[in-house]
Parts: structure tokens; sequence; C-alpha cells
């Protein structure tokens, strides 16, 4: 997989990151429920999704409503009929459905908001302002991504609230903007980066604060 966000014109995609706004809705709903409730609403969101996008290389008639419904928001990529790729928000309810499984409710809700915030930041100022080369894309993007997946670091809940945990999570982001930078080479960064975030969430509490329970207080687990 190339990055190819040049596919699609800047105005389309802001209508595009506009769209992927709206998946703040997981992490920021998931504070509030079970993990049980949470996969009970994601699972059925991604067979159904996953139904429809791979309905469309098989049926003329579902490609033509994509099309027609999304067609402007979608990267060539994503119509490759020889490879079968997935759109990106088939991506987001494959990545929400897997780290909800996978990752405690702390690390999920910080790397899901950092992918919806730091990915916008990242594809808005890197197409406008991006002129540096950095790895596969552009320095301006990658360290957009960074500063803003810090502001939602600082945003959202911890176990205790110490230090180290803010230090664990502008590390994570770091490790995420790398994985947003290199990630369009070979797999989609909606499913990388909350991956990679909680992953490196998970090491770095182990290591420095092994003693801690990773449950969100006052909050259903």
């Amino acid at each position: 997989m190339t990055d190819d966000r040049g596919t699609i014109d800047y105005k389309n995609e802001i209508y595009r990151k506009g769209i992927h706004m709206v998946s703040l809705s997981i992490p920021t709903v998931y504070y509030f429920i079970t993990k049980e409730l949470a996969l009970y609403i994601l699972i059925p969101m991604m067979i159904f999704s996953l139904t429809v996008d791979y309905g469309r290389y098989f049926s003329e008639t579902m490609a033509k409503l994509v099309q027609k419904v999304f067609g402007f928001l979608m990267r060539k990529h994503e119509w490759d009929s020889k490879k079968k790729n997935l759109n990106g928000a088939t991506y987001v309810l494959i990545s929400a459905v897997f780290v909800v499984i996978v990752f405690p409710k702390v690390f999920v809700i910080t790397a899901f908001a950092v992918l919806i915030i730091g990915d916008v930041a990242a594809a808005l100022i890197g197409r406008r302002y991006g002129k540096t080369k950095f790895l596969f894309k552009s320095l301006q993007g990658t360290l957009a991504f960074f500063v803003f997946s810090c502001i939602v670091v600082l945003a959202t809940p911890k176990v205790e609230g110490s230090l180290t945990e803010y230090l664990i999570g502008f590390a994570a982001v770091a490790v995420g903007a790398i994985a947003e930078n290199v990630s369009g080479t070979w797999a989609d960064d909606n499913f990388t980066i909350p991956v990679t975030i909680c992953v490196t969430m998970w090491i770095l509490y182990i290591i420095f604060l092994p003693q801690l329970p990773l449950i969100l207080p006052n909050v259903p687990n």
C-alpha cells in the first residue's frame, strides 16, 4: 500500500477527515460503558462495514451505490479490485474491536482519540504545509501528529494521574507518530496507530509502573 492521500483533492480531504472526527464517539462512549457493551455495539457495525466493503467488489449494484455516496472521499487504493482493499472507515471499526478486546480501557481511550485527532492533524497540515521529507511522508505532518496527540494525552483519563503516566503517554504517541508516517507503505494507519500506541503504553507501564492496576477508577470496566 502506498501513501495516496493526494488522490483526492484538499477540499475532499477536509470532508473525509470531518467524517473521521465522528469516530471520536468511540473512545468517548467507551469511557462510560463496559467492555462487553462496547463490543456488543462495535462488532455488528464492523460486520456490516466489512460486508458492504467487500460486497462492492462482487456486486456491481453495491459498487455503484458506494461510488455514488462515498466515491469522492475514497482514495485510489481503496478501489483496487485486484487487492480488494478495505476503506479507512472499515479499518477504524476493525481496529476498535481489536483494541477493545485486547487492551485495557485506559490505553484504548487514549490510543483511539490519538488516532482521530493526530491523524486528522497529520493529514491536513502535512498536505498543506508538508515541504520537508521525513521517512515516507513529511516532517511537518509527523510533527503535527505528535503535537496534537500530546494534547490528547493531557486530556484523556489516567489511572492515578502521575507524571510518569503522562510521560508514558508522550512516549507512546511519539511511537504512534512514526507508525502513522510509515504505515501507509505496508498497512492501514487506522489499525497500526492505535495498536502501536497501546502496545507501547503496555510495555512502558510494565517497566515503570509495574504495580499499578490498569483500571480506570469510578468508570465501568
